[in-house]
Parts: structure tokens; C-alpha cells; sequence
């Protein structure tokens, strides 16, 4: 039996390379060729857990921000063909992709099933990198926030957190012409990443003056006689209680607050300042029901300052270390099959 690499969560702290056979597809499902899949902060928080939620009674494969080319279509799979170069939707068909379910995408070959019912798949365009298109996933989380946002040109935003996720967010928002966009996180490195994407300015979370600073760059207005920082929209990447509590005492009036950012932990809100200052909290998770519409901007945009680190496969274990260093950079992407691009 032919056998492939496949990376699994064991239990808390344990992830490992294992053989598993390769995958062959049934009449609804394709197999597809990975070429790269990126190192997700959920991934972290599953392999610090032990599993999605928790250890379980088999380990669980790992990976669900994947690119690729379809290597086999099933006989009822129509409108696709061996070939074909493609982003994978995790959740497509209830799949469950490296999310629980039985399929992880950082593998050579990655079963995705029931595509004959229309779900799962999605067309790179030609001139776009496999490499580059596997940042649809976790462009499309960043889009979505945006999108609850209401973000439109002449707005003042301020993104906390500029992990990939929050990256993506300054991305997004600067492509939709909203100029000034402020991005605020611990690590300089990326800082300075958000700039690249087109932020006006990276504030250093850490400083004291973090709240004047933000004044002198989005201006003041007056809540109840008091100056108040003038950001219209406030995207939290960061899934920190506290950097949540700031931005509802902080926010000016009408203010609009989107959580992202996964917080693992209850917060405390006071929601007397939620009824004063009369502001909208939004949630946001996953991405646009139409995947297109990161495909179309990774391919207009230079969007590649957000991959800071690569790895081949055989080095998933020092790409997983990077990506557990909030300060390290960007995306970490685990380089599957480089020659499919």
C-alpha cells in the first residue's frame, strides 16, 4: 500500500508527521495535488488543546488554508477535470477539513469529498500563484470582518492585531480605498508588514501613549464633554479581553466595534458605555460566501508581504515553531509541492 506524510495532533503539545496511505476518490470526490497550505492560528490553539476540542480518541490531521491541482475526479464529479488548479473550502460539504474532521491539508494528497454536490472547490485564475492563492482562507476571515465593518472611503479604522488575520484586514480595507487605516500590535515586525500592505501608521501596543498617539493621527471628537479619539471603526484581531474593554471605553460616540479575533475566555463588557456611546459590536468569522472575491484580489494586488516564512513539508515542525511566535512575522506557509506552481 502507498503511503503519504500527513501531520496530526496527539494529544496537548504533541503534533507529528505520520504515514497514512493515499487517498483514492470515490465517484462524488476529488484528490488534490497540495502545493501549499499555511499555518493557521487556530492550528496552534488545536495542537495546544490536543484536537478541536480537546484530546480525542484518534489524532487529527491538521491544515485547512490549502491551494493545489486536482490529481483524480471522480466518475460523478462534473465541471472539473485532472488538472485544474483549485482552492479548497475547508467546510465545503461538511468536510471539516482540518478542523476535526478526517482530512488535514498538510498532506501531498488531500481527499476532499462530496464535490459532486457543487461545494468544496474553487478556480484559481490563471496568473496567480498556488502559493499565493492558498491565502485565500485566511484572506477571506480578515474580508469578512470588513465587510461587517461597513468600511467605506474617508472613514478613520483602527486594526488591532496584525497577525495574518489582521493583515488581511489592512488589505482589505486599503483596496476598497479607506486610507486611513491604523494597525496596533506588540511586535514591530509586523508593524511594519501592515504598513507594507498600505496602513498608514503602526502604533506599538505596548506604549503608554498608545491613546494619544491615536488622537494625533485620527484626531478627537467630544463624548460628554470629554476628547475622545475620532476612529469611526475599530476591527479586534487580537482575541485579548483587555484590548476588547479598551476599545468600548476608548471609542468615541456611533463608533463601530468588529470581533474577530477568537477570545477563548469570557469578557467582561461594560455595557453602560455600550448604551451611552450607543455603539455597534459586531461578530465576524469565516469568510464571503463567494470565494471569488479574495481569488480576484490576491490577483490584482501584490499581497505577498503578508508570507513571511516558508517551509517544505519535511520541516512542518520548524514552521509550527514560528508560527506559535506572535512577533515572528506574517503567514507562516508549509511549501507542500513547490512544483506545481
Amino acid at each position: 500500500m502507498e503511503t503519504q506524510d500527513q501531520v496530526h495532533v496527539h494529544g496537548p503539545g504533541d503534533v507529528r508527521i505520520d504515514q497514512v496511505p493515499v487517498p483514492q476518490a470515490g465517484a462524488q470526490d476529488v484528490v488534490v495535488r497540495v502545493a501549499s497550505c499555511g499555518i493557521c492560528g487556530s492550528d496552534v490553539g488545536y495542537v495546544k488543546a490536543g484536537g478541536l476540542m480537546g484530546p480525542a480518541s484518534e489524532p487529527m490531521p491538521l491544515g485547512h488554508e490549502l491551494s493545489g491541482i486536482l490529481e483524480s475526479v471522480g466518475a460523478d464529479v462534473e465541471g472539473w477535470r485532472v488538472g485544474d488548479r483549485v482552492v479548497v473550502d475547508p467546510m465545503g460539504s461538511n468536510n471539516m477539513i482540518g478542523n476535526g474532521g478526517g482530512e488535514g491539508g498538510f498532506t501531498p494528497r488531500l481527499l476532499v469529498r462530496g464535490v459532486a454536490k457543487g461545494e468544496g472547490l474553487i478556480r484559481v485564475p490563471e496568473g496567480l500563484s498556488l502559493s499565493m492563492a492558498a491565502l485565500a482562507e485566511p484572506l477571506g476571515v480578515g474580508m469578512r470582518a470588513v465587510d461587517r465593518s461597513r468600511a467605506a472611503a474617508g472613514e478613520k479604522v483602527v486594526v488591532m492585531g496584525a497577525g495574518p488575520i489582521g493583515l488581511a484586514a489592512v488589505a482589505c480595507l486599503v483596496d476598497r480605498g479607506v486610507e486611513d487605516v491604523v494597525a496596533v500590535d506588540f511586535s514591530d515586525t509586523r508593524l511594519e508588514l501592515a504598513v507594507r500592505l498600505g496602513a498608514r501608521a503602526g502604533l506599538n501596543a505596548g506604549s503608554a501613549e498608545l491613546w494619544s498617539e491615536l488622537k494625533v493621527l485620527h484626531g478627537t471628537t467630544s463624548m460628554m464633554g470629554m476628547p475622545v479619539v475620532a476612529t469611526d471603526i475599530f476591527i479586534e484581531a487580537t482575541g485579548a479581553g483587555p484590548a476588547f474593554c479598551q476599545l468600548v471605553s476608548q471609542a468615541r460616540g456611533e463608533a463601530r466595534i468588529v470581533v474577530v479575533g477568537l477570545h477563548k475566555a469570557p469578557v467582561e463588557v461594560n455595557l453602560v458605555d455600550v448604551m451611552m456611546k450607543e455603539l455597534d459590536l459586531l461578530g465576524s468569522i469565516a469568510q464571503p460566501a463567494d470565494w471569488n472575491r479574495m481569488l480576484d484580489l490576491l490577483a490584482r494586488r501584490d499581497l505577498s508581504a503578508m508570507v513571511t516564512h516558508q517551509f517544505p513539508l519535511a520541516e512542518f515542525q520548524s514552521g509550527f515553531s514560528v508560527a506559535k511566535d506572535p512577533s515572528a512575522g506574517g503567514k507562516v506557509m508549509i511549501e507542500v509541492d513547490s512544483d506545481l506552481d
